[in-house]
């Protein structure tokens, strides 16, 4: 079963490649992805590196979590599943949508 960690405090110079081969020093690399602002592609300063089991997961955190990277300390911890972004959102655009009838029309 792969693991997902979390990697927060990354310095903006992080690339995915190096944070690869960084984490290899563990064990088997699934996936690595930065995040990155859209537009601007610029780094968020976290990403996630997916392991190749839980056991390589905890070897990575034990060897990582509060290393030193491109003068950061880092952070890895498992990865928490993305949280449903709530609340009631108002529909984007300048005007309300009509319910029919004629809403203009005055009320005595």
């Amino acid at each position: 079963m792969e693991a997902k960690l979390y990697v927060g405090n990354l310095s903006y110079e992080t690339t995915e490649q190096g944070l690869r081969e960084l984490f290899m020093q563990a064990g088997n690399v699934v996936s690595v992805a930065l995040i990155k602002e859209p537009g601007t592609n610029r780094s968020k300063g976290f990403g996630f590196v997916e392991m190749g089991s839980q056991s390589e997961a905890q070897k990575a955190i034990s060897m990582f979590n509060s290393y030193t990277l491109n003068e950061r300390q880092l952070t890895v911890n498992v990865a928490r599943p993305r949280e449903e972004r709530g609340g009631f959102r108002q529909p984007r655009g300048g005007q309300r949508q009509s319910r029919g009838g004629n809403s203009n029309r005055r009320r005595y």
